[in-house]
């Protein structure tokens, strides 16, 4: 069985002029088989994700156009995403996942009814993608619905003939996989805001589990997390969720889905598939934000390259746990609230799935810990630029000579660094009021 892979950027789907037809975004003019009316019928017509998948793309058409999740959603032309975006250019362009590249649009007033004046991201389906129909339709299906202050907003949809489009409300601080490892030797977030953004992420998950009919993520990962400018994190990527069973029942996949490094060793090994699942994924990104390590990094030695291999064991152990956490904290973290941090992490990465917590506890517990203030600034290591270093022994050495005693030198911010040179290592205690 083998995990879905993300297809990486290609610039082929560039588009630097609307005079240049692509493959993915044939077929551009509004057609007649654009939906453009909506109308509001009972839900019971569509009551599972199954149920709809399994049909015909025009009967999954209709059920959008008629059912009360298509009224709940904006439908676009696909001129109206060109017009949105500036004919997808380049300017506009912000990334690519599995689903296909997504462009940065505006929405200006008096656009379209019910539009207010605001920014979105508009994803276009990758025809030659490693998802399809299937993972739009779970987007719209589930997105549609659902509405909380943890999950993305969809805004729309656009289906025209081959074309598969979404339309979300636009997150400024991107995705969390870029702002955790993708920034300087210095972290862009403190370890508060990585408490805030996993409480956030928590409630997000557990709200999906405890729906009538639980929702099973499936893809939970640092890349599917999006924040706002405040670091407000929200869910998003919704394409392999599917509807679940009870919270002690299983689902039985007949192919792996996801990411390696977060899926659970049950779904890997049986393709078992439950909420717990979700929770094993939960665990993992707790240890990348604790750690500052990817789930997989095939830069790193042999042992080191999986994630949950290298440091689940230690989670346990409170002196080694010290050595394992992210040093671009530069110790500034609850040393209690690390210890709590450890521990839930390993109780969500059990290997027996109904020996992890269910979401709600977990959110119960990171409340917890965002309210421990107390910081224990841990010994750092400062490095003292190279070609300073012979300038500050022979200062040293004047004044030992001159005043017959040793100074402390007063040293530079600890933001300002470099990767060879002196050490200079302190302890303190700080109360965070």
């Amino acid at each position: 069985m083998g995990f879905k892979k993300l297809s990486l950027f290609s610039p082929k789907y560039l588009m630097p002029s609307c005079l240049k037809p692509k493959r993915l975004l044939k077929g551009s003019s509004s057609s007649s088989n654009g939906i453009q009316t909506s109308k509001k019928i009972s839900l019971r017509r569509i009551s599972s994700f199954s149920d709809m998948s399994v049909r015909s793309s025009l009967s999954v058409i209709s059920d959008l156009s008629n059912s009360c999740i298509g009224s709940n959603l904006q439908i676009f032309t696909f001129n109206e995403l060109k017009e949105l975006t500036q004919c997808f250019t380049k300017s506009n362009y912000l990334g690519e996942g599995g689903f296909g590249p997504v462009f940065k649009g505006f929405i200006g007033e008096n656009f379209k009814p019910g539009l207010k004046s605001q920014q979105v991201a508009v994803k276009i389906l990758d025809l030659d993608g490693s998802q399809g129909h299937r993972e739009w339709l779970a987007e719209v299906f589930f997105l549609g619905q659902l509405r909380h202050p943890n999950l993305v907003n969809l805004i729309g949809y656009c289906l025209e003939d081959e074309q598969r489009l979404l339309v979300y409300e636009y997150m400024e601080g991107g995705n969390l996989e870029n702002v955790l490892f993708k920034g300087c030797y210095v972290s862009n977030l403190t370890w508060l805001q990585r408490m805030k953004i996993a409480l956030g992420s928590a409630k997000g998950l557990a709200f999906l589990h405890e729906t009538e009919k639980p929702i099973i993520f499936r893809d939970f990962k640092a890349s599917n997390i999006l924040l706002d400018s405040n670091y407000n994190p929200k869910l998003s990527d919704f394409g392999l969720a599917i509807n679940g069973l009870d919270e002690d029942d299983m689902h039985t996949a007949t192919r792996v889905m996801g990411t390696e490094g977060y899926a659970a060793p049950e779904y890997v090994m049986t393709g078992h598939l439950s909420t717990m699942s979700d929770v094993f994924s939960f665990g993992v990104f707790l240890l990348e934000l604790l750690t500052g390590r990817r789930a997989i990094d095939n830069s790193r030695p042999s042992r080191e390259q999986n994630l949950v291999t290298w440091g689940r064991h230690l989670l346990k152990d409170n002196h080694k746990l010290e050595k394992i956490i992210d040093p671009r904290l530069e110790g500034e973290y609850s040393n209690e609230g690390s210890k709590k941090l450890a521990a839930l992490a390993h109780q969500c990465l059990s290997h027996h799935p109904k020996c992890r917590p269910s979401m709600s506890s977990v959110v119960k517990d990171l409340e917890a810990i965002v309210k421990m203030k107390e910081f224990l600034i841990e010994p750092f290591v400062y490095i003292v630029p190279s070609e300073d270093i012979k300038e500050v022994e022979k200062s040293t050495n004047q004044h030992r000579d001159q005043k017959g005693r040793s100074y402390r030198l007063k040293l530079p911010s600890l933001r300002s660094r470099s990767r060879s040179g002196a050490i200079h290592s302190d302890t303190t205690f700080v109360e965070n009021r």
